[in-house]
Protein backbone atom coordinates (compact mmCIF):
# COMPACT_ATOMS: atom_id res chain seq x y z
CA UNK A 1 0.00 0.00 0.00
CA UNK A 2 1.12 3.69 -0.46
CA UNK A 3 0.78 5.49 2.40
CA UNK A 4 0.76 9.79 2.81
CA UNK A 5 2.14 11.65 5.71
CA UNK A 6 1.03 15.17 5.29
CA UNK A 7 2.74 17.85 7.65
CA UNK A 8 -0.21 19.19 9.67
CA UNK A 9 -1.09 22.47 8.87
CA UNK A 10 -3.55 23.51 12.37
CA UNK A 11 -2.09 26.10 14.27
CA UNK A 12 0.98 25.28 16.17
CA UNK A 13 0.22 21.81 15.40
CA UNK A 14 4.16 20.48 15.69
CA UNK A 15 3.01 16.77 15.73
CA UNK A 16 3.21 14.26 13.27
CA UNK A 17 1.57 10.96 12.46
CA UNK A 18 4.63 8.74 12.09
CA UNK A 19 7.97 8.26 13.63
CA UNK A 20 10.80 7.49 11.24
CA UNK A 21 10.59 4.10 12.88
CA UNK A 22 7.16 3.81 11.61
CA UNK A 23 7.78 4.40 8.59
CA UNK A 24 10.80 1.95 8.74
CA UNK A 25 8.23 -0.89 9.92
CA UNK A 26 6.25 -0.16 7.02
CA UNK A 27 8.74 0.12 4.31
CA UNK A 28 11.01 -3.21 5.59
CA UNK A 29 6.92 -4.90 5.10
CA UNK A 30 6.84 -3.55 1.36
CA UNK A 31 4.70 -0.48 1.51
CA UNK A 32 5.76 3.16 0.37
CA UNK A 33 5.73 5.65 2.33
CA UNK A 34 5.63 9.17 1.55
CA UNK A 35 6.63 12.23 4.22
CA UNK A 36 5.64 15.77 2.91
CA UNK A 37 9.03 18.03 3.24
CA UNK A 38 9.62 18.87 7.06
CA UNK A 39 6.45 17.32 8.46
CA UNK A 40 8.79 15.69 11.03
CA UNK A 41 10.65 18.68 11.89
CA UNK A 42 8.23 20.06 14.38
CA UNK A 43 8.69 16.90 16.75
CA UNK A 44 12.22 17.03 16.21
CA UNK A 45 12.85 14.21 13.25
CA UNK A 46 14.24 15.10 10.15
CA UNK A 47 13.91 14.46 6.00
CA UNK A 48 16.94 12.74 6.13
CA UNK A 49 15.60 10.03 9.08
CA UNK A 50 12.59 9.20 7.06
CA UNK A 51 14.99 8.60 3.96
CA UNK A 52 16.70 6.28 6.22
CA UNK A 53 14.00 4.40 7.29
CA UNK A 54 13.15 4.08 3.29
CA UNK A 55 10.67 6.85 3.28
CA UNK A 56 10.12 9.35 0.24
CA UNK A 57 9.92 12.58 1.00
CA UNK A 58 7.33 15.27 -1.62
CA UNK A 59 7.96 18.95 -1.70
CA UNK A 60 3.87 19.68 -1.32
CA UNK A 61 1.04 18.50 0.65
CA UNK A 62 -1.03 18.07 -2.42
CA UNK A 63 1.33 15.45 -3.84
CA UNK A 64 1.11 13.83 -0.63
CA UNK A 65 -2.94 13.51 -0.88
CA UNK A 66 -2.41 12.68 -4.92
CA UNK A 67 -0.23 9.75 -4.13
CA UNK A 68 -1.14 8.46 -0.78
CA UNK A 69 -3.82 5.85 -0.45
CA UNK A 70 -3.86 5.65 3.12
CA UNK A 71 -3.41 9.03 4.79
CA UNK A 72 -2.05 9.22 8.21
CA UNK A 73 -2.38 12.24 9.89
CA UNK A 74 -2.86 13.26 13.80
CA UNK A 75 -5.61 15.98 13.60
CA UNK A 76 -8.40 16.30 11.44
CA UNK A 77 -8.81 17.94 7.70
CA UNK A 78 -9.17 21.74 7.85
CA UNK A 79 -10.87 23.58 5.36
CA UNK A 80 -7.80 24.05 2.89
CA UNK A 81 -7.54 20.18 2.74
CA UNK A 82 -10.99 19.17 1.67
CA UNK A 83 -10.00 19.21 -1.99
CA UNK A 84 -7.48 17.10 -1.64
CA UNK A 85 -9.58 14.47 -0.23
CA UNK A 86 -10.88 11.53 -2.97
CA UNK A 87 -13.22 8.57 -2.77
CA UNK A 88 -10.29 6.05 -3.14
CA UNK A 89 -8.63 7.77 0.39
CA UNK A 90 -8.75 6.33 3.20
CA UNK A 91 -8.05 8.63 6.35
CA UNK A 92 -6.41 7.34 9.52
CA UNK A 93 -6.66 10.33 11.99
CA UNK A 94 -8.51 12.03 14.79
CA UNK A 95 -11.71 13.13 13.76
CA UNK A 96 -13.86 13.95 16.37
CA UNK A 97 -16.53 14.76 14.08
CA UNK A 98 -19.50 14.93 16.51
CA UNK A 99 -17.99 18.33 17.55
CA UNK A 100 -17.60 20.01 14.30
CA UNK A 101 -20.42 19.57 11.78
CA UNK A 102 -18.87 21.41 8.71
CA UNK A 103 -16.24 18.64 8.70
CA UNK A 104 -18.50 15.81 8.60
CA UNK A 105 -20.63 17.31 5.59
CA UNK A 106 -17.69 17.71 3.86
CA UNK A 107 -16.18 13.99 4.59
CA UNK A 108 -19.96 13.00 3.25
CA UNK A 109 -19.32 14.96 0.58
CA UNK A 110 -15.99 13.98 -0.65
CA UNK A 111 -16.74 9.92 0.04
CA UNK A 112 -13.29 8.86 1.46
CA UNK A 113 -13.08 5.93 4.36
CA UNK A 114 -13.13 7.92 7.32
CA UNK A 115 -11.31 5.71 10.33
CA UNK A 116 -10.75 7.61 13.90
CA UNK A 117 -8.51 6.88 15.87
CA UNK A 118 -10.76 7.99 18.82
CA UNK A 119 -13.17 5.54 17.87
CA UNK A 120 -10.90 2.69 17.86
CA UNK A 121 -12.07 0.40 20.54
CA UNK A 122 -10.71 -2.37 22.46
CA UNK A 123 -13.29 -5.41 23.89
CA UNK A 124 -12.66 -4.22 27.42
CA UNK A 125 -14.36 -0.75 25.89
CA UNK A 126 -10.96 0.85 26.50
CA UNK A 127 -9.87 3.01 23.22
CA UNK A 128 -6.66 2.43 22.49
CA UNK A 129 -5.99 5.34 20.28
CA UNK A 130 -6.75 7.88 22.22
CA UNK A 131 -5.27 6.71 25.39
CA UNK A 132 -1.76 8.04 24.57
CA UNK A 133 -2.94 11.12 24.05
CA UNK A 134 -5.17 11.77 26.99
CA UNK A 135 -2.45 10.45 29.55
CA UNK A 136 -0.46 13.82 27.82
CA UNK A 137 -3.50 15.60 27.98
CA UNK A 138 -4.63 15.38 31.32
CA UNK A 139 -0.83 15.72 32.68
CA UNK A 140 -0.89 18.56 30.88
CA UNK A 141 -3.70 19.71 32.21
CA UNK A 142 -2.34 20.23 35.73
CA UNK A 143 0.57 22.11 34.05
CA UNK A 144 -1.30 24.35 32.40
CA UNK A 145 -3.77 25.32 34.25
CA UNK A 146 -1.06 25.50 37.57
CA UNK A 147 0.66 28.07 35.43
CA UNK A 148 -2.44 30.20 34.57
CA UNK A 149 -3.30 30.38 38.13
CA UNK A 150 -0.33 33.02 38.34
CA UNK A 151 -1.61 36.71 38.91
CA UNK A 152 0.12 37.74 36.19
CA UNK A 153 -2.00 35.56 33.71
CA UNK A 154 -5.46 36.72 36.07
CA UNK A 155 -5.68 33.34 37.77
CA UNK A 156 -6.23 33.67 41.74
CA UNK A 157 -2.50 33.90 42.47
CA UNK A 158 -2.37 30.09 44.03
CA UNK A 159 0.48 27.88 44.20
CA UNK A 160 -0.85 24.59 43.53
CA UNK A 161 1.07 22.33 45.85
CA UNK A 162 1.28 25.52 48.25
CA UNK A 163 4.42 25.96 50.80
CA UNK A 164 4.58 24.65 55.10
CA UNK A 165 2.03 27.04 56.58
CA UNK A 166 -0.32 27.97 53.56
CA UNK A 167 -3.07 25.42 52.39
CA UNK A 168 -2.11 23.64 49.04
CA UNK A 169 -4.39 24.84 46.20
CA UNK A 170 -7.67 22.78 45.45
CA UNK A 171 -8.48 20.76 42.25
CA UNK A 172 -11.58 19.55 41.13
CA UNK A 173 -11.36 16.68 38.17
CA UNK A 174 -14.83 15.99 36.11
CA UNK A 175 -14.30 12.39 34.97
CA UNK A 176 -12.30 9.33 36.50
CA UNK A 177 -11.14 8.19 33.31
CA UNK A 178 -7.83 8.56 31.43
CA UNK A 179 -7.45 11.73 31.32
CA UNK A 180 -8.90 12.28 35.29
CA UNK A 181 -6.39 9.71 36.53
CA UNK A 182 -3.18 11.21 34.96
CA UNK A 183 -4.87 14.51 35.95
CA UNK A 184 -5.21 13.59 38.95
CA UNK A 185 -1.64 12.34 39.38
CA UNK A 186 -0.37 15.28 38.50
CA UNK A 187 -2.29 17.26 40.75
CA UNK A 188 -1.61 15.11 43.73
CA UNK A 189 2.49 14.93 43.06
CA UNK A 190 2.52 18.74 43.33
CA UNK A 191 0.50 18.62 46.78
CA UNK A 192 -2.85 20.05 45.70
CA UNK A 193 -6.27 18.71 47.31
CA UNK A 194 -7.75 17.26 44.79
CA UNK A 195 -11.26 15.48 44.20
CA UNK A 196 -11.80 13.56 41.33
CA UNK A 197 -16.16 13.35 40.16
CA UNK A 198 -17.62 10.38 38.39
CA UNK A 199 -20.57 8.73 37.86
CA UNK A 200 -19.05 5.03 38.16
CA UNK A 201 -18.99 3.63 41.53
CA UNK A 202 -16.69 0.89 40.64
CA UNK A 203 -14.33 3.34 38.95
CA UNK A 204 -14.68 5.51 41.82
CA UNK A 205 -13.75 2.77 44.31
CA UNK A 206 -10.61 1.38 42.36
CA UNK A 207 -9.46 5.10 42.02
CA UNK A 208 -9.65 5.51 46.01
CA UNK A 209 -7.68 2.63 45.98
CA UNK A 210 -4.93 3.75 43.63
CA UNK A 211 -5.01 7.23 44.65
CA UNK A 212 -2.80 8.87 47.66
CA UNK A 213 -4.24 10.58 50.26
CA UNK A 214 -4.53 13.77 49.18
CA UNK A 215 -6.79 12.52 46.71
CA UNK A 216 -10.74 12.49 47.86
CA UNK A 217 -13.74 10.90 45.05
CA UNK A 218 -17.00 12.30 45.06
CA UNK A 219 -20.22 10.94 42.79
CA UNK A 220 -20.71 13.36 40.10
CA UNK A 221 -24.14 15.32 40.68
CA UNK A 222 -25.12 18.58 40.01
CA UNK A 223 -25.75 19.39 43.57
CA UNK A 224 -22.00 17.91 44.15
CA UNK A 225 -20.68 19.91 41.82
CA UNK A 226 -21.90 23.40 42.24
CA UNK A 227 -20.94 22.82 46.02
CA UNK A 228 -17.30 21.92 45.15
CA UNK A 229 -16.83 25.11 42.20
CA UNK A 230 -17.27 27.19 45.21
CA UNK A 231 -13.55 26.68 46.48
CA UNK A 232 -11.70 24.81 44.32
CA UNK A 233 -8.58 27.00 42.49
CA UNK A 234 -8.51 24.55 39.23
CA UNK A 235 -11.48 22.53 37.55
CA UNK A 236 -10.43 19.77 34.59
CA UNK A 237 -12.86 19.10 32.11
CA UNK A 238 -11.93 15.21 31.59
CA UNK A 239 -15.64 13.72 30.64
CA UNK A 240 -15.87 12.16 27.30
CA UNK A 241 -18.58 9.79 25.32
CA UNK A 242 -16.59 7.75 22.37
CA UNK A 243 -18.07 9.27 19.39
CA UNK A 244 -20.75 11.79 20.94
CA UNK A 245 -20.86 15.32 22.08
CA UNK A 246 -19.74 15.68 25.88
CA UNK A 247 -22.05 16.59 28.41
CA UNK A 248 -22.71 20.07 29.72
CA UNK A 249 -21.31 19.57 33.02
CA UNK A 250 -20.47 23.07 34.03
CA UNK A 251 -23.31 25.34 32.79
CA UNK A 252 -22.84 29.72 32.21
CA UNK A 253 -24.75 30.32 35.29
CA UNK A 254 -22.01 27.91 37.45
CA UNK A 255 -19.57 30.48 36.63
CA UNK A 256 -20.64 33.28 39.08
CA UNK A 257 -20.57 30.81 41.95
CA UNK A 258 -16.20 30.49 41.41
CA UNK A 259 -13.96 32.57 43.12
CA UNK A 260 -12.56 35.18 40.76
CA UNK A 261 -9.77 34.07 38.96
CA UNK A 262 -10.46 30.43 39.06
CA UNK A 263 -9.44 28.52 35.94
CA UNK A 264 -11.13 25.69 34.42
CA UNK A 265 -9.31 23.80 31.74
CA UNK A 266 -11.76 21.80 29.35
CA UNK A 267 -9.62 18.58 27.55
CA UNK A 268 -12.92 17.94 26.28
CA UNK A 269 -13.42 20.57 24.12
CA UNK A 270 -12.26 18.92 20.74
CA UNK A 271 -15.70 16.75 21.70
CA UNK A 272 -17.21 19.33 22.22
CA UNK A 273 -16.42 20.51 25.87
CA UNK A 274 -18.00 19.84 28.79
CA UNK A 275 -18.18 23.24 29.98
CA UNK A 276 -20.56 25.53 28.64
CA UNK A 277 -18.67 28.62 28.18
CA UNK A 278 -15.35 27.03 26.25
CA UNK A 279 -15.09 26.99 23.20
CA UNK A 280 -11.80 25.57 21.04
CA UNK A 281 -8.66 27.91 21.59
CA UNK A 282 -5.45 27.54 20.17
CA UNK A 283 -1.46 27.25 21.35
CA UNK A 284 -1.46 30.86 20.47
CA UNK A 285 -3.94 32.42 22.36
CA UNK A 286 -4.92 29.51 24.86
CA UNK A 287 -7.37 31.44 27.17
CA UNK A 288 -10.04 33.93 27.67
CA UNK A 289 -12.17 35.01 30.80
CA UNK A 290 -15.52 35.14 31.28
CA UNK A 291 -16.91 36.53 34.99
CA UNK A 292 -13.47 36.85 36.08
CA UNK A 293 -13.10 33.04 35.34
CA UNK A 294 -10.41 32.21 32.80
CA UNK A 295 -10.82 29.47 30.38
CA UNK A 296 -8.03 27.35 29.00
CA UNK A 297 -9.77 25.36 25.73
CA UNK A 298 -6.94 24.61 23.56
CA UNK A 299 -7.92 21.43 21.30
CA UNK A 300 -4.85 19.92 20.66
CA UNK A 301 -3.10 20.18 24.21
CA UNK A 302 -0.89 17.30 23.15
CA UNK A 303 0.73 19.44 20.11
CA UNK A 304 2.67 21.43 23.13
CA UNK A 305 4.97 18.50 23.60
CA UNK A 306 4.64 16.99 20.15
CA UNK A 307 8.49 14.89 20.32
CA UNK A 308 6.68 13.01 23.61
CA UNK A 309 3.23 13.14 21.62
CA UNK A 310 4.67 11.62 17.94
CA UNK A 311 6.15 8.71 19.84
CA UNK A 312 2.99 7.96 22.16
CA UNK A 313 0.57 8.09 19.40
CA UNK A 314 2.97 6.10 16.79
CA UNK A 315 3.59 3.49 19.66
CA UNK A 316 -0.08 3.12 19.50
CA UNK A 317 -1.53 3.52 16.14
CA UNK A 318 1.42 1.17 14.51
CA UNK A 319 -0.35 -2.33 14.95
CA UNK A 320 -3.24 -1.03 13.45
CA UNK A 321 -1.77 0.72 10.38
CA UNK A 322 0.35 -2.28 9.37
CA UNK A 323 -3.27 -4.47 9.40
CA UNK A 324 -4.62 -1.49 7.47
CA UNK A 325 -1.59 -1.69 4.93
CA UNK A 326 -1.23 -5.42 4.45
CA UNK A 327 -4.80 -6.43 3.91
CA UNK A 328 -6.59 -3.10 2.92
CA UNK A 329 -9.38 -1.82 5.55
CA UNK A 330 -12.10 -3.83 4.43
CA UNK A 331 -10.67 -6.98 5.57
CA UNK A 332 -8.60 -5.61 8.39
CA UNK A 333 -11.85 -4.60 9.70
CA UNK A 334 -13.72 -7.22 8.71
CA UNK A 335 -10.96 -9.45 10.72
CA UNK A 336 -10.73 -7.13 13.76
CA UNK A 337 -13.44 -5.68 15.59
CA UNK A 338 -11.64 -2.71 17.17
CA UNK A 339 -10.15 -1.24 13.98
CA UNK A 340 -14.42 -1.10 12.79
CA UNK A 341 -15.71 0.18 15.32
CA UNK A 342 -13.39 3.41 14.12
CA UNK A 343 -14.97 3.36 11.44
CA UNK A 344 -16.99 6.24 10.93
CA UNK A 345 -17.86 7.36 6.90
CA UNK A 346 -17.68 5.22 4.33
CA UNK A 347 -17.95 6.48 0.79
CA UNK A 348 -20.65 9.00 2.00
CA UNK A 349 -22.74 7.03 4.48
CA UNK A 350 -22.20 7.48 8.15
CA UNK A 351 -21.47 4.70 10.07
CA UNK A 352 -20.86 5.74 13.25
CA UNK A 353 -24.64 6.28 15.53
CA UNK A 354 -23.15 8.90 17.56
CA UNK A 355 -21.78 10.83 14.64
CA UNK A 356 -24.83 10.29 12.85
CA UNK A 357 -27.27 11.15 15.88
CA UNK A 358 -25.10 14.88 16.50
CA UNK A 359 -26.39 16.02 13.35
CA UNK A 360 -29.72 14.16 12.59
CA UNK A 361 -27.90 11.91 9.72
CA UNK A 362 -29.13 9.09 8.55
CA UNK A 363 -27.32 6.08 10.53
CA UNK A 364 -26.41 2.68 7.94
CA UNK A 365 -24.68 -0.67 9.82
CA UNK A 366 -20.97 -0.50 9.63
CA UNK A 367 -21.47 -4.80 8.40
CA UNK A 368 -23.11 -2.83 5.01
CA UNK A 369 -19.99 -2.26 3.64
CA UNK A 370 -18.10 -5.16 5.11
CA UNK A 371 -20.25 -8.36 3.61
Amino acid sequence: MILGVPKEIKTNENRVALTPGGALELTRRGHQVYVQDQAGVGSGFSNEEYISAGAQILDTIEEVYKKGQMIMKVKEPIESEYPLIRPDHLLFTYFHFASYEPLTKAMIQNKPVCLAYETVESSDKSLPLLIPMSEVAGRMAIQEGAKYLEKPIKGRGVLLGGVPGVTPGKVMILGGGVVGTQAAKMAAGLGALVTILDISLPRLRYLSDIMPANVTTMYSSEYNIRKLIQDHDLIVGAVLIPGTKAPNLITRDMLKQMRPGTVLVDVAVDQGGCIETCKPTTHENPTFIIDDVVHYCVANMPGAVPYTSTIALTNATLPYAIQLANKNWKQACTDSLELRKGLNIINGHVVYKGVADAFNLPYVDVDTFLK
